[in-house]
């Protein structure tokens, strides 16, 4: 079966970190929602995205294809749903496609009306993620499955004696990581440290927690759970209940609480992210789906940040703020609640960041990192760019 995971209208209730990277590219739990899908399904998967990811996510399609839904998170008994289809079958959940199974012909026409498929309705529970928020609200119970799912029948790596340990029995290490002399507090949900990922002297970790491949927990770090650092990230200070995706870096002291940060961002010495309004009131995010400020439901909601952006020292992020693909935020006070991406300034005004700056720059961060910044980046980043002028003008 050729298995392709589709963006659904979720997709712009997920900007801005689904500006660069399809649905089923976001990291909730240990892994990426494909990363999942793959473990389960034993097979690779492709993307039904937009336009002008698609060079970079590129279709692979057969003469008869599984679509699932990309902001689905999978588990045992959905899996086993989705493989009794068969061709121009669809499983539904309330309002939600979850899966259909199409031809090639179909799937050329999969705008059209979908009146023909058959419907089977299920009432099995799954994670969606269907708002930015999600992937911290939700990410307790992504952790844990995702531990369940990576860590059966396996053995864990043996724990250094210099540590401290509470429920060892729910702490595993893979082969390659590094852990000594830090505190590790298992009680409140299980902690996984990656292959060949650091954690430093003195870090102090409530779980749940993972911290995945080569990335660096740094000295006297502070983490309370449920939180994930991404492939590569290096982070310290005092993080709570946040998600980082790969090759970011909060590395010094700061506060990040109930936040996500996407891929190669960066926050400065000192950056404190505000999570709770002194009102205790319900917090409002950004949504670029409605174009307005919209409600979370949460009283807890920090900064949401989209990939390639940085800020300086001492930066100051006001409760539930969004920030856009590529800005970059400094000055005193608290920034605004919303930076449109390409924003380069602070709170004394904000210009547009030069899109060849804005390349340039991001080829050096990725040759730091040993990683080509090709021609599909440049493009995405130079659409994202178009698409995003009306933000900054508003």
């Amino acid at each position: 079966m050729n298995y392709i995971l589709f963006d659904s209208a979720t997709r712009n209730n997920l900007l801005p970190l689904t500006f660069t990277r399809p649905v089923a590219d976001l990291r909730i739990g240990i892994l990426t929602i494909r990363e999942k899908w793959e473990k389960y399904l034993n097979a690779p998967t492709s993307s039904l995205t937009e336009v002008y990811l698609s060079q970079k996510f590129p279709l692979e399609k057969a003469d008869i294809n599984m679509l699932i839904n990309g902001s689905i998170c999978p588990n045992k008994s959905l899996v086993d749903k989705i493989c009794q289809l068969t061709e121009g079958q669809a499983l539904v959940k309330d309002d939600t496609i979850i899966a259909m199974c199409l031809n090639a012909v179909s799937l050329e026409n999969i705008g059209d009306s979908n009146e023909e498929m058959e419907m089977f309705d299920t009432d099995i529970d799954f994670l969606k993620i269907q708002n930015t928020w999600d992937i911290f609200h939700l990410n307790d119970k992504a952790i844990r499955d995702d531990f369940e799912l990576i860590t059966k029948g396996r053995k864990s790596a043996p724990i250094s004696s210099t540590n401290r340990c509470v429920n060892p029995e729910n702490i595993f290490i893979e082969e390659g990581a590094v852990v000594e002399f830090a505190i590790l507090n298992a009680s409140t949900g299980p902690i996984y440290i990656g292959k060949d990922a650091e954690v430093m002297e003195g870090a102090k970790v409530r779980g749940s927690f993972a911290l995945c491949e080569h990335a660096v927990l740094k000295m006297d770090a502070k983490i309370y759970g449920p939180t994930t650092i991404g492939p590569y990230s290096k982070v310290g200070g005092e993080i709570t209940q946040s998600v980082v995706f790969s090759y970011s870096n909060k590395a010094h002291d700061g506060f990040l609480g109930h936040s996500v940060l996407g891929e190669w961002c960066n926050l400065g010495a000192d950056t404190n992210t505000s999570n709770l309004k002194n009102t205790y009131e319900e917090v409002k995010l950004w949504s670029y789906a409605e174009d307005c400020f919209v409600q979370t439901g949460l009283q807890f909601c920090g900064t949401i940040m989209g990939d390639y952006s940085k800020c300086g020292i001492n930066t100051m992020f006001n409760t539930g703020t969004v920030v856009g693909v590529n800005a970059n935020i400094f000055g005193s006070g608290f920034q605004r609640n919303f930076v449109p991406s390409f924003s380069w300034g602070g709170t004394q005004g904000l210009i547009d960041y030069d899109l060849k700056k804005a390349i340039k720059t991001a080829e050096v961060v990725f040759a730091r990192r040993n990683k080509p910044f090709d021609k599909n980046e440049k493009a995405i980043l130079s659409e994202i760019f178009s698409l995003t002028y009306k933000n900054r003008r508003a």
